[in-house]
């Protein structure tokens, strides 16, 4: 008869390790389950109650305002560089013309 009735200590020890391994994850599984409940229950408040993030809010009109004055100056900026790159344009016309014979 063979020994198989007695596990062997290779897979005694995989086994314990496994076990270990499952156990840690179930309670990393739970820490999560926790964080996503407290996390549900937070965001349901603010949504229920009637003044809201008020912190939030305003600096989401903050960056708004902000993001308008941005989109002004890359107008400005853009409008520049057309007027530049149009009188780069002609003084090479210049230059070329005035250099033919």
């Amino acid at each position: 008869m063979s020994d198989r009735a007695q596990p062997e200590p290779g897979s005694t020890l995989a086994f314990r390790e496994l076990e270990h391994l499952v156990r840690n994850l179930g309670e990393e599984l739970s820490t999560f389950r926790r964080r996503a409940h407290q996390a549900e229950s937070r965001l349901k408040a603010l949504g229920n109650s009637d003044a809201g993030d008020a912190a939030a809010e305003e600096r989401v009109s903050a960056l708004e305002a902000e993001n308008a004055r941005l989109r002004s100056r890359l107008e400005q900026a853009s409008a520049r560089t057309r007027a530049m790159l149009d009188r780069v344009r002609f003084l090479r016309q210049q230059h070329v013309l005035g250099s033919e014979p």
